[in-house]
């Protein structure tokens, strides 16, 4: 950290990504666009979920809802990682009672063989589209985020049907029939990398790889079916642009994912991030990682616990504040605040 250099938003985060020095840490927080805002709400009451991201107008709205009330360094896209899904054929709609459901589950090889990935992006072209018109709004002033699932959280959620705390029918199959699930995550690979590359020419600073699910997935089983499909798409991003990847539960494979080529690895709530900032490269940035849970907590919890963080972080070039997950539905708008004013004065 250097007080001395004065940066906009979108120079500090991505001086962070790079692992160079910025005047204090940067700020963004997953799921910042969305369910917590009372602005969102009232557009919700309008359209369903489905229809808010495939409409760019309202998209890009949503998408700087939170930089309008909290002045964020970064805003990231509005949109779900299902929608490569849906792209392959495959709708998926939200459960009331949160997660998501697919409409309909990969059951058998015939499933598998009938996805096309051939110019499947092109049918969710409103990503870019949104990111496009949040780019003319921008001017300069915060990075703009673009974003996929992991092809193995993709396809776990494809498999299973939805969202799934273990993952139970997908572990399996990768054994049973591994030749068959390796042609699915050539599939989704195939797909995300020509989404994520229109979303860098629409205007995305910085591009993350959510691979929410990777945490099922056990140490032998991990850059089989997860690691080396990120490594891929990292590897086939054009122009190049910095790339965080966020592997939930991923806490047994730090070597594996540096392997991937991610400049930067975002760490869920679950770790310590000062020891973790021991084990990996000072070339490699950290982001994270305050308890989502913090935010329905008084301020002053929530406070305290994020100066912990920023203290314990305060010798490392590359370090981005975040959540260890998505801002949860019933977030306190006080909370937030607290949170972002203590990053934002940090060092002052």
């Amino acid at each position: 950290m250097n007080k001395k250099i004065n940066l906009n938003g979108k120079q500090r985060f991505l001086n962070a990504l790079n692992c160079i020095a910025t005047d204090r840490p940067p700020i963004w927080m997953m799921r910042q666009a969305g369910r917590s805002l009372p602005e969102y709400r009232e557009l919700k009451k309008e359209a369903d979920f489905t229809d808010l991201i495939q409409n760019p107008e309202l998209a890009a709205e949503i998408t700087l809802q939170p930089i309008r009330r909290f002045n964020y360094d970064a805003a990231v896209i509005f949109s779900d990682i299902l929608v490569v899904a849906e792209a392959l054929g495959i709708p998926y709609q939200l459960r009331d009672t949160g997660g998501v459901n697919v409409d309909f589950k990969l059951k058998d090889e015939k499933d598998i063989i009938k996805l096309n990935p051939e110019n499947a992006a092109e049918k969710i072209l409103y990503t870019p589209a949104a990111i496009r018109k949040v780019k003319e709004l921008a001017e300069d002033r915060f990075a703009i985020i673009g974003f996929s699932g992991s092809p193995w959280t993709l396809a776990s959620f494809m498999i299973e049907g939805g969202s799934s705390p273990d993952n139970l029918q997908s572990r399996v199959l990768i054994h049973e029939k591994s030749s068959l699930f390796q042609q699915l995550l050539e599939k989704i690979t195939i797909t995300s990398i020509d989404y994520l590359n229109k979303q860098i020419k629409a205007g995305a600073d910085a591009i993350q790889i959510f691979d929410s699910q990777g945490g099922t997935l056990c140490k032998s089983d991990y850059w089989e079916f997860s690691g080396k499909w990120i490594q891929r798409i990292i590897q086939n991003l054009k122009p190049k642009v910095p790339v965080t990847v966020f592997a939930r539960g991923v806490h047994h494979n730090w070597s594996e994912l540096i392997k991937t080529g991610a400049n930067a690895l975002s760490i869920d709530w679950n770790v310590d991030l000062s020891k973790i900032s021991q084990e990996i490269p000072p070339s490699i940035a950290l982001q994270g990682n305050l308890d989502p849970a913090l935010l329905t907590a008084s301020p002053s919890i929530a406070t305290e616990k994020t100066k912990n963080i920023l203290h314990s972080m305060k010798n490392r070039n590359g370090f981005i504040f975040n959540l260890g997950h998505g801002v949860p539905p019933n977030a306190s708008i006080e909370t937030i605040n607290a949170v972002n004013n203590t990053v934002q004065s940090y060092g002052k």
